[in-house]
């Protein structure tokens, strides 16, 4: 496959940032080219598009391997609108990170495309000039032009999906607004028969703009010079093995012993070394669902790499199964640590920073782990002193995307309890009940079952149960434990700032401890003030006589 690929881009003034976003990339013989608009005209704007647009390549480079390019398009589209409106609606109150999305990727001989908004995307194909995209706009009262559907807008999207066949000597266009409200169908025409690159329409549309209608201005071209021999990319005719004994082997690798009591999690062994064998569920077979949930954990699990905060994972090449191996770590859970002693104040702020910096590198994916918890936390031997490692890749969600209860009772959140989704602030929280736990060896709030509507009440001070805890350090285990989350830390940076800097931690008082405790300033200012209006009284009660 070859193709020639240009993108070029102006703001609409000199001096100023675009609001337009765009990128392209290639590898094998897939080419990517993704293009935004963010609407507005605040820096907000800006930020929208090129997280919609850096998310979806970074996406789409690593998608399931199971996905056909379709489901992957649809899906990734739902999970940057859903973190974009969420996002918005935590920072600001409204939807604010809007912006318009188009995507074109080019597999072997296929064209396969997405649109939300009004960006589009134009085909030349066989000698014919195509709008593959949909506009989505809305004519009103007083108003023209206006988006009724974008990324970010509402809390979920529909995005308008489409393909085509490729031929040798095909182009590609994608656009934003600027481009094709500048120039004219005809102009586009021939832009595209020329095999024009980007830089000619934007510079053109530049010249032909005037005061009023000056825009963003951004074009993406694909020039298919020659069409690759992949044909569509098709799911995985992969099987799901029955039941599995020790001994038995899977594309190389030979069970040794299976975990949890169930036979799709293997200890297995491969040319001397061991690993862990994570298999799909059988329920997989006929649940479409299931199998989706699976493909996504096997995503997860194979691009979160980076070995400072998980085990490597690999899905094998020329697998004949679903499964996927991760690196065996012969270490025990937290859970099983603690049952012979608590971790030491050090221990346990170094547990606390290694946490958040791994919620952070997940956060870089729209990411959350969605279960932490002794029982995810490996508990590794050092040289001098205890490292830590996160494992359970099925718990991992997009940011925002579950709105259940699904986790562990007791380290959710109480927000969790009623619907609220998974967040930075609801992860902070099970933080705190892990540090907590790991300290006290109890549960902030008691131990709470699966169904059960608990109550939530001030959690005992951690000093009471762990006396070598310093005040410093209880004030950020409360602070994350807060049951009202405009008490409880926003962000990740917070929570691992104070764990560094323990001589400029605030006290936290909990609402239930008396006012002279929560806060004697405000307690004897309270008082003078009272006292002073007393003596007011009196005086003016004495001068009337």
């Amino acid at each position: 496959m070859k193709v020639r690929m240009s993108s070029f881009g102006l703001p609409h003034s000199d001096g100023c940032d675009s609001h337009d976003a765009f990128e392209v990339k290639s590898w094998d013989e897939t080419v990517v080219a993704v293009l935004a608009d963010g609407a507005g005209t605040s820096p907000i704007a800006r930020e929208a598009a090129l997280r919609a647009v850096s998310s979806f390549v970074n996406h789409y480079q690593s998608r399931p391997r199971a996905w056909t390019p379709q489901k992957s398009l649809s899906e990734f589209a739902r999970v940057i609108n859903r973190t974009l409106h969420h996002d918005s609606m935590v920072r600001f109150g409204t939807p604010e990170l809007i912006t318009t999305l188009s995507v074109a990727v080019i597999e072997g001989n296929r064209l396969f495309g997405l649109n939300v908004g009004d960006s589009r995307v134009y085909l030349l194909h066989d000698g014919q000039v195509t709008q593959l995209s949909r506009d989505h706009v809305a004519q009103r009262t007083g108003l023209s032009h206006v988006l009724d559907k974008a990324l970010g807008l509402e809390s979920e999207v529909e995005p308008y999906v489409f393909e085509a066949e490729l031929t040798d000597g095909d182009v590609a266009m994608l656009c934003s607004d600027g481009i094709f409200n500048t120039l004219s169908s005809d102009e586009l025409d021939r832009n595209l028969r020329a095999r024009s690159p980007a830089g000619v329409y934007v510079l053109s549309a530049r010249a032909h703009a005037t005061a009023q209608t000056r825009d963003d201005m951004s074009v993406i071209v694909l020039d298919v010079e020659k069409t690759g021999r992949l044909a569509t990319v098709k799911d995985m005719a992969l099987g799901i093995p029955d039941k599995l004994r020790r001994g038995d082997e899977l594309d190389g690798f030979t069970l040794v012993k299976s975990f949890q009591h169930n036979d799709r999690t293997w200890l297995a062994t491969r040319d001397g070394q061991r690993f862990v064998l994570k298999l799909a569920p059988l329920e997989a077979r006929e649940n479409e669902e299931i199998l989706h949930l699976f493909a996504k954990e096997m995503w997860n699990a194979q691009r979160l790499h980076d070995d400072r905060f998980f085990p490597r994972a690999f899905a094998p090449a020329n697998a004949t199964a679903r499964f996927y191996a991760m690196e065996f770590i012969e270490a025990p859970s937290l859970k099983a640590f603690l049952r012979s002693r608590r971790l030491s104040v050090d221990e346990a702020i170094a547990l606390g920073t290694f946490l958040l910096n791994a919620a952070q590198y997940l956060l870089r994916f729209d990411l959350v782990h969605g279960d932490i918890k002794p029982e995810n936390i490996l508990v590794v031997p050092g040289y001098d002193c205890i490292q830590f490692k996160l494992i359970d890749f099925g718990s991992v969600a997009e940011i925002f995307s579950v709105t259940s209860r699904a986790g562990t009772a007791s380290y959710l959140a109480p927000e969790r309890f009623h619907e609220t989704p998974i967040s930075e602030r609801t992860e902070l929280f099970a933080v705190g009940v892990t540090l907590y736990e790991a300290l006290t060896n109890a549960f902030p709030y008691g131990e709470i079952e699966r169904f059960q509507n608990p109550r939530f009440h001030d959690p005992k001070r951690p000093i009471k149960l762990n006396a070598n805890v310093p005040l410093w350090l209880e004030s950020v285990l409360l602070r994350a434990l807060a049951r009202d989350t405009n008490g409880r830390y926003l962000h990740y940076s917070e929570m691992l700032f104070d764990l560094g800097n323990p001589e400029r931690v605030a006290p936290f008082r909990q609402k239930s401890e008396p006012l002279l405790q929560r806060d004697p300033l405000l307690l004897y200012k309270t008082g003078f003030f009272i006292l002073l209006a007393v003596v007011v009284a009196l005086l003016l009660i004495l001068l009337k006589r």
